[in-house]
Formats: structure tokens, C-alpha cells, sequence
């Protein structure tokens, strides 16, 4: 691992997952419901990326849009380690095909090990020290249960093979860089500036070299509404009157929506596909592409999203809502004491509040995530008609929500950031554009079936 990986703040890691997350705030990763090596390493490498620090089983506080980066390397390696010994898809990355015989097992166990411990950087010794030695006694016992022998030992060859792979492929991919790039704060009508005195410390999830994709900004959106048009006052007025912390028209439905879909999108959609693959009855191998494509899909709408912010570095709706009396649109009138419903979200802390997160609002970041994983895993299947619920863990509550459709949980993100107060709908609905056409982009020219 490179120095300058290990060497962020901790303060800097817990100001990410405090305010970077308001949006995509993680929670604690629950246990599998399939007991396969798979499963196990899919939940345990959420933990560790995101757990808080503080938390009774801690985990690095990673910020999603860099979490699910790290997710894409460990699933990424994982799909090559099975994939080397199964042979039914196309490699990820150029991996030899392993020894027949190969513990499968072995191999994924290996592959998510190896590259885990590459990624969780924290300055934090003692914290660090905690999540490496939890997962290397998983690691440990876990290996110790499959019998010795040759199966064995081509499996966690295998694994070691396809995780250097990963490592090897994304070294210097731009991930913390020595000089970072940051958001560009403006003064003027539509231009972004920090509603908290943050900037986002890891902007440079812009600059990031994707997973698949051409080039960071591949699928560029159509960008924001011009402030003085037609379209751009209706959204303004939508958000305005559903999203305020007070005096709303939103339902308790609504409001119920909103604060549902508070969750870290990466580590709840995860769970929920290791709770329909395990109602699939899939296999490991078919299981690893799945995860494997989940998360490649994930990380790239993340790179493509922030790439969109940086180019666009729009305005929030609370600092939008504030100067509305000042943007030349007659149909906007400004509100200097309006907040968004999220600044009235209880925080993990006693008397805090959550916050508008630190960063341009166009596109929404959360319905990038959201809608390429679940197109991901609509592609995956081959419908869009399944039966599925999603659940939201909150320290020792859960909050559940049923499905029939993948894309109905899109339009549901889409509406609830809006209803939080953070994202006009053109936002929402172009990042949803984005993760939908990430997830097509890789359905169709990565982790294809051998032969096809």
C-alpha cells in the first residue's frame, strides 16, 4: 500500500462520513443471509469500508462515493478468482485460468482478503490496527475450515493471482491524490458555494480513472435548467414546498420516504441482493458477477456523477431558495429563513442535525449509486418484475419498504431527494439517467458469458 494511501486524518474521515454522507449516511452491515464465502466477504468488506469508527464493530468511515470504489476492486477481484476456475464468463481483467480442481471458496476468500487490507487508509494506528485484525481472523478461520490438499491451495492461488490483478490495475488510478482537486465555489446566480463551510474533501472521485468507462465524463448529462426559465421555477417551487424543514405540504408518507432512503445506497442495496440472490438460490459464480457488476456499476456512476458536479458546480436549493428574489426569474420569490426537511434529521449525535451535503447538486450523487446498481441487477436477472424488500438499519432499528419492480426503488430515490430539500427533480432525474446507462454500458461489454 502507498504511504500517502495511509496517511489521511482522521478528522478528515469523520468529517466525510458525517457530512459527506448526510446523503449517503452508512449504516452497520448486516449478516448474510447465504452462508457462502461470497456472501460472508460481501458484508464483511461493507463493514469494513463503512462502519463508523465509533462503532461497536468499527470499520474505516469511508465516504460512499470512495467506498464504493474499494467495493468495485474487492468485488471486481473476487468475480476474476471464481471466473479463473469456472470459466463461464469473460475476465474482468487478465487473469490465467486457475488449476482444475480449485477450491472456489478458497479462492474468493483469498481474493477479498487480499485486496481489503489495501484498502482501508486511516491515520488512525489503533482503529486500522482493530479492522485488519478482524479480517484477518475471518481470513484465518475461515481458511482453516476447507481441508488441505491440493483444491486448496489452487483456490487461494487463484485468489492471490486475481487480487494482485486488481491491485496492480488500480495503482495511481487517482484515488487520494497528493494535490487534490476540489469543487470550485462561485458567488453568482446558480453558482455552487458550501452551505456548511465544507468543501468536500474528496471531490477528486471526479478525476478518478473508471472501472469501464471511456473517460470520466462519458455520459455527460443535458446539465440544470437555465435559472430564468419556466422549467426551472416549477422545480424551484416543487422543492420549495415539499422539501422545507416547516410549514410543508408533504405527506407523512413522504416524509417517511425521504428520511427511508438517509441510508448509504451502497452498503443497503448490497444486502438487499444477497437477500434475493440467496431467494434466487444463486450459486457462488453466479453470485460473484452479480456483485461484481453491482459495484463496477456503482463506481463508475460515482466517477461520471462527481465529473458532472465539477462541470456544472450548481447551486443547492437552500442557497437557490435564499437568493430566489435575486435570480431574474419572476415566478421564483425568495426565502431567506427556508431550510431543507434533512436540517431537521436527527444526527448521530445528541441536539445535531444532519446537513445539506458539501458538494454541487447537479447531478444527485445518491440516484446515480442507486439507479446503476439496481439497473445492474435488473440486467443481471433479465426483468424488471421481481418481488424484493428493501430495508434501512438504523442502530437497532429497521424501517422496511416492499417491491415488485427494480425501477420502482429508482423513482422512489429520485422523489425523496426532493422531498429532503437537497436536489431540484432535474437532478434527481438526470443522475438516475446516468447510473441507468452505466449499467447498460457494462451489461453489454463486461462480464459477458464465454462465447457469446
Amino acid at each position: 500500500m502507498k504511504l500517502r494511501h495511509v496517511m489521511r486524518t482522521f478528522a478528515m474521515a469523520a468529517m466525510a462520513t458525517v457530512l459527506t454522507c448526510v446523503v449517503l449516511a452508512p449504516v452497520g452491515a448486516a449478516a448474510a443471509p447465504g452462508d457462502n464465502a461470497v456472501q460472508r466477504w460481501n458484508a464483511t468488506a461493507l463493514t469494513a469500508l463503512f462502519a463508523s469508527p465509533a462503532a461497536a464493530v468499527p470499520g474505516a468511515g469511508q465516504a460512499p462515493t470512495v467506498g464504493v470504489i474499494h467495493m468495485a476492486m474487492v468485488q471486481g477481484a473476487v468475480f476474476d478468482a471464481v471466473n479463473s476456475i469456472a470459466g463461464r464468463y469473460e475476465s474482468y481483467l487478465d487473469v490465467p485460468d486457475a488449476k482444475d480442481g480449485a477450491s472456489v471458496s478458497a479462492a474468493v476468500i483469498t481474493a477479498a482478503h487480499d485486496v481489503l487490507i489495501e484498502v482501508i487508509p486511516m491515520s488512525d494506528a489503533s482503529i486500522r490496527d482493530a479492522i485488519l485484525a478482524r479480517i484477518e481472523e475471518q481470513y484465518t478461520t475461515e481458511l482453516a475450515a476447507i481441508p488441505s490438499g491440493p483444491a486448496k491451495r489452487r483456490g487461494v492461488s487463484a485468489g492471490a493471482t486475481a487480487a494482485a490483478a486488481m491491485l496492480a490495475d488500480r495503482a495511481e488510478d487517482g484515488r487520494y491524490p497528493a494535490d487534490p482537486f476540489t469543487f470550485t465555489t462561485g458567488t453568482g446566480i446558480g453558482e455552487w458555494r458550501p452551505t456548511n463551510d465544507v468543501n468536500d474533501p474528496f471531490a477528486w472521485v471526479a478525476r478518478v480513472r473508471p472501472f469501464t468507462l471511456r473517460s470520466t465524463s462519458q455520459f455527460r448529462t443535458a446539465g440544470p435548467n437555465p435559472v430564468t426559465s419556466e422549467a426551472y421555477a416549477a422545480e424551484y417551487n416543487e422543492v420549495k414546498t415539499l422539501g422545507a424543514a416547516t410549514d410543508s405540504s408533504r405527506t407523512e408518507e413522504q416524509t417517511a420516504l425521504a428520511t427511508f432512503y438517509l441510508a448509504n445506497p451502497v452498503e443497503m442495496f448490497n444486502r438487499t441482493f444477497r437477500t434475493i440472490a440467496a431467494d434466487e438460490a444463486l450459486g457462488q459464480v453466479r453470485q460473484a458477477r452479480l456483485f461484481a457488476m453491482l459495484n463496477v456499476a456503482g463506481a463508475d456512476a460515482a466517477i461520471n456523477c462527481w465529473d458532472d458536479k465539477a462541470e456544472y458546480n450548481y447551486w443547492r436549493p437552500v442557497t437557490a431558495i435564499h437568493l430566489g428574489d435575486e435570480d431574474d426569474n419572476p415566478a421564483t420569490e425568495g426565502d431567506a429563513s427556508w431550510q431543507p426537511l434533512i436540517s431537521a434529521v436527527p444526527g448521530a449525535q445528541p441536539g445535531t442535525f444532519l446537513a445539506t451535503p458539501p458538494y454541487p447538486e447537479h447531478p444527485s450523487g445518491y440516484n446515480c449509486i442507486t439507479a446503476a446498481m439496481i439497473h445492474a441487477g435488473r440486467l443481471f436477472f433479465g426483468t424488471n418484475e421481481m418481488s424484493f424488500t428493501v430495508t434501512r438499519i438504523a442502530g437497532t432499528s429497521t424501517t422496511s419498504r416492499d417491491y415488485t419492480t427494480f425501477t420502482a426503488v429508482v423513482q422512489d430515490t429520485i422523489d425523496a431527494r426532493i422531498f429532503l430539500g437537497i436536489h431540484f427533480r432535474v437532478a434527481d432525474v438526470q443522475g438516475a439517467t446516468i447510473g441507468k446507462k452505466v449499467a447498460r454500458w457494462i451489461a453489454e461489454r463486461f462480464f459477458e458469458p464465454e462465447g457469446r
